[in-house]
């Protein structure tokens, strides 16, 4: 059933049982009043996923709508973009514009859970995608928490993961930079953080955790690969089967995601472009 949040503006409709919301009837290269914004945020923190469909923005208007939610966060070095630092191409290209045959960010994670702020949320515009296969894939991290055992739960109270840039690169066999060492070193976060908005709690974890502070790392890894395993079922995941000109907005705080690599990808082009919202320290 949709939802019309103002008749002369845009309707929302979920797009499954588990998170994830279409919007329809809005044009995001206008600017948005303050009765709209706060609606699309409202409806951000209740679906965590929202697809805003229908768009085309080019970077610069892609920046300008995630300005009106808060303060853009910088890449790291590697992923910033030719034209503006503020926008990440998503890509499967070569050096040479060609499909290279290898897709990123195919592991569970959450943006930029390295930094001491990490991101609020994510925006991902669809700008050339494969016919079928390519999805991005969403695990809820809130109602995986609220799945654990009452006991479980309240052993996770306290404890905190180490996150880090340079760790995360080591387990996919690849080798953080000094500067990118430097400029993000590693840093702890909860591993059962509160979402503000609403006061509930989500697993905090992903690619970028690395082990938990003052345990040894083989008993650290052995919890957040259990943990992981619990949170990616399938009773927790959608899969956004993208169409021409879908925009998605999720919330890095409740979310992991992950790149379906479902697709010939050294033939097929897959290209998107990705801003990122600045988050508050996770509590």
């Amino acid at each position: 059933m949709s939802l019309t949040l103002d008749a002369a503006a845009f309707t929302v409709e979920p797009l499954s049982p588990v998170l994830g919301a279409a919007v329809s009837g809005l044009d995001l290269n206008q600017p948005l009043n303050d009765r709209t914004k706060r609606a699309i945020y409202d409806s951000f923190v209740r679906y965590h996923v929202l697809c805003f469909r229908d768009q085309h923005l080019d970077p610069e208007q892609q920046i300008a709508f995630t300005a009106q939610f808060g303060t853009l966060e910088r890449h790291m070095a590697r992923n910033r973009g030719p034209v503006n630092p503020l926008v990440n191409i998503v890509s499967n290209l070569g050096p040479h514009g060609k499909p290279s045959g290898k897709v990123g960010s195919t592991g569970w994670h959450s943006d930029k859970s390295f930094r001491p702020e990490p991101s609020l949320a994510t925006i991902l515009h669809a700008q050339i995608m494969p016919p079928e296969g390519g999805e991005t894939c969403f695990a809820n991290m809130i109602a995986a928490y609220d799945a654990l055992p009452e006991a479980e739960r309240a052993a996770l109270y306290g404890v905190r993961i180490v996150h880090s840039w340079e760790l995360s690169r080591a387990r996919l066999g690849l080798q953080a930079t000094p500067e990118e060492i430097a400029d993000a070193p590693p840093l702890t976060h909860p591993l059962a953080r509160t979402i503000p908005e609403t006061g509930r709690k989500a697993l905090f974890m992903g690619e970028h955790a690395s082990h938990v502070e003052g345990r040894p790392m083989a008993e650290g890894r052995a919890l957040l690969d259990r943990l992981t395993a619990h949170a990616v079922e399938e009773r927790f995941v959608y899969r956004h089967k993208w169409r021409a000109g879908d925009m998605l907005m999720w919330d890095n705080r409740c979310l992991l995601h992950r790149a379906n690599p479902n697709f010939d990808a050294a033939r097929f082009p897959r290209v998107l472009h990705r801003t990122c919202l600045r988050g508050s320290t996770p509590a």
